[in-house]
This record gives C-alpha cells, sequence and structure tokens, in this order.
C-alpha cells in the first residue's frame, strides 16, 4: 500500500488566493504587467520561480510565505473560530440559523408586500372607474 504525498502545487494556491481576494485573472494580469492567459498559465504551474512568486505576492497583498502555506482548510479554521487577541476570547463564527429558511421568510414577506400593493392599484383602478362613470 502507498500513499502519495499531497504536491505542492502553488499555481492552484494562487489561484485560490485570487479567488478569496475577489480579483478576476485580469485584474491580476494587468498588476503583473502580462496578459490573462499568462495568468492562467502562471496558476496552472506546479511550481513557480521565487522572483515571479514574490511579484505575484505583493499583487496579491500577502507574503510569499503565505502563498507556499496557504492551505484552505486552515482558512476555514481561521474563520470558523476565531480568536480576538484584546479580549482573548474564541468566537465560533458557525451559523446558528438556516439560510434556507430566511430567505423563504424573505419572499413571504415580499409576496405579502406585492398582495398589498395589488389591492391598492385594484382599489385606484375601481375609484377611477366611479369618477369616469359620473361624468
Amino acid at each position: 500500500m502507498s500513499t502519495t504525498a499531497k504536491t505542492n502545487h502553488i499555481g492552484r494556491k494562487i489561484s485560490r488566493i485570487r479567488e478569496l481576494r475577489g480579483m478576476k485573472q485580469e485584474t491580476l494580469a494587468e498588476e503583473l504587467g502580462i496578459s490573462q492567459q499568462g495568468v492562467s498559465q502562471l496558476e496552472n504551474s506546479e511550481t513557480v520561480e521565487d522572483e515571479k512568486l514574490e511579484r505575484v505576492a505583493k499583487a496579491l497583498g500577502v507574503t510569499k510565505e503565505a502563498i507556499e502555506n496557504f492551505s484552505e482548510e486552515a482558512v476555514f479554521n481561521y474563520f470558523s473560530n476565531f480568536y480576538d487577541n484584546s479580549t482573548g476570547q474564541v468566537y465560533n463564527n458557525n451559523c446558528t440559523f438556516n439560510p434556507l429558511e430566511k430567505l423563504m421568510e424573505k419572499v413571504e414577506e415580499n409576496k405579502k408586500l406585492y398582495e398589498r400593493l395589488l389591492e391598492a392599484e385594484r382599489e385606484k383602478v375601481a375609484y377611477l372607474e366611479k369618477l369616469v362613470d359620473k361624468k
């Protein structure tokens, strides 16, 4: 039985950090002075030269080491359990409500609002029809 070691695919890490920062390939390309296709090739590369990695890190607003040590799991753990140094408290940011239920509540509220607006319009039409009939 053999276990394969996880590859340290720098390009995928660059891509994921870029996505997490809300940056498009075109924007990163502009920052680096290369084409969007160049960024795509970079993100498909398993390794990147140190000098280029430094430039990419600067454009992404992180350190070279942050890219090299990036872990999707670590990011989610960081945001799930945030430690506040100022108070010494750990905040667990797990969702305490069902987002789908909240969405459905909003849909129901909007439906009721729509029905009230529709009824008000019907009343206006009826009133205007009465005015027209009187003439």
